[in-house]
């Protein structure tokens, strides 16, 4: 693939991803817009019969359909009498005088129907139809808590849209942030220093490591904590004390750890204090193994130009506990990067290099990630302009 359609594919594939957050922005916007408009439908036509209204039609044809389904069985035909006269006492002085209730025809109805002496399993499906009529009313209850339930879902997705919105727009406003650096920048001049230093460093602290006994490395350890742009994590006391106090400390730490294996009979052999060594470096086995040079190393990109210069500052006064000429003078010549004019361009096209890939650095060089950027950036306000419609809270 050529340089340009690699640039091509690169625009495709950003462009892709915008429009496809764009579109479920959009989609977001309009189900709560609908979601909302269906809710204020459903709100006004229960506000034009009005709300006590609707919801003492609804009660009562709830329990009317209720004490229908109870007594049925029990107070049709020959069955039972005190069933019988409990139903119609209950159902009529339900259904009986509700002139000013919705529906008051559909109760009346269903009333003088069960007003009988005698009761059939017809009658009971009669009065059901006839208060049809008044289901209406639990329906448009029904409904508007269906649509405000649909109305908090579309909040929900649509916030979560918002973040995503938020994060693309963050992620793509740092690739034009880092993007507008030279890219046709020497950044060897710059890496290359780094990355032998990095190197070297890393190679002689292992040597360091792997050799020098456990008091050493404790004590090289203990001594960066004055330094506090060297980040070694400390270690625990009763390690410093076995380093300081034990007969063993003189051996190197990866000795220990195979000694901290052995059974206890074998290790009287080669141990001088098998007990102590068994409870402390057994206990920190994790923290020595995950020892490294790493903390010694020069991050790249590398840190602004003063921090550099005091974080080598400190890694020269270092090194000399371990490391030979030629690495102390890697790192000095790291240091000196710091004196060039151009250190600040470098280090920003590092960064671009560093942190953008192929298809991010043609989207930033080809202008799409711009207009990219203003489309999510547009896409969001509608989106928010919609949360904060009527009923929303972003």
């Amino acid at each position: 693939m050529s340089g340009l359609d690699s640039a091509v594919d690169g625009d495709d594939a950003a462009a892709g991803d915008a429009a496809a957050r764009v579109e479920e922005a959009e989609t977001r916007a309009e189900d709560l817009r609908n979601a909302r408009e269906r809710l204020s439908a459903v709100e006004s036509e229960i506000e034009s019969i009005g709300e006590a209204a609707v919801v003492d039609a609804a009660d009562a044809y709830r329990k009317a359909a209720q004490l229908l389904d109870r007594y049925e069985g029990s107070a049709t035909g020959t069955g039972d009498f005190q069933a019988y006269v409990e139903f119609q006492d209950t159902f009529l002085g339900l259904v009986e005088d509700r002139d000013d209730t919705p529906a008051s025809d559909a109760f009346s109805a269903a009333g003088e129907r069960l007003d009988q002496r005698r009761l059939s399993e017809s009658d009971f499906d009669g009065a059901r139809e006839d208060l049809e009529p008044a289901a209406a009313y639990v329906d448009l209850l029904d409904r508007r808590e269906d649509a405000a339930e649909a109305v908090a879902k579309a909040k929900r997705d649509a916030r979560l849209c918002r973040r995503a919105l938020d994060e693309e727009i963050d992620e793509r406003a740092a690739w034009l942030a880092v993007g507008e650096a030279d890219l046709d920048a020497p950044v060897a001049e710059l890496t290359d220093p780094i990355e032998a230093y990095n190197d070297a460093v890393v190679e002689e602290f292992d040597e360091f490591y792997a050799s020098a006994s456990i008091a050493a490395v404790v004590d090289f350890l203990d001594r960066t904590e004055a330094f506090p742009l060297v980040e070694f994590r400390s270690p625990p006391r009763d390690l410093r004390e076995f380093a300081a106090e034990s007969p063993d400390a003189d051996e190197p730490i990866p000795t220990l750890l195979e000694y901290a294996d052995y059974t206890g009979s074998k290790l009287d052999h080669y141990a001088e204090d098998p007990g102590l060594l068994q409870t402390t470096v057994a206990v920190h086995r994790t923290y020595l193994e995950r020892l490294s040079g790493e903390p010694l190393t020069v991050s790249l990109p590398p840190p602004p130009r003063e921090e550099l210069r005091f974080r080598a500052r400190e890694l020269v006064s270092l090194l000399g506990r371990f490391a030979d000429e030629e690495t102390v003078a890697r790192v000095r010549t790291v240091r000196d990067l710091t004196r060039r004019d151009d250190y600040r361009t470098l280090r920003r096209a590092t960064r671009a290099h560093q942190e953008l890939d192929a298809d991010e650095l043609a989207a930033v060089q080809s202008g799409t990630a711009a207009a990219e950027l203003e489309r999510l950036r547009g896409a969001r306000d509608r989106l928010v302009t919609a949360l904060e419609g009527r009923g929303g809270d972003a």
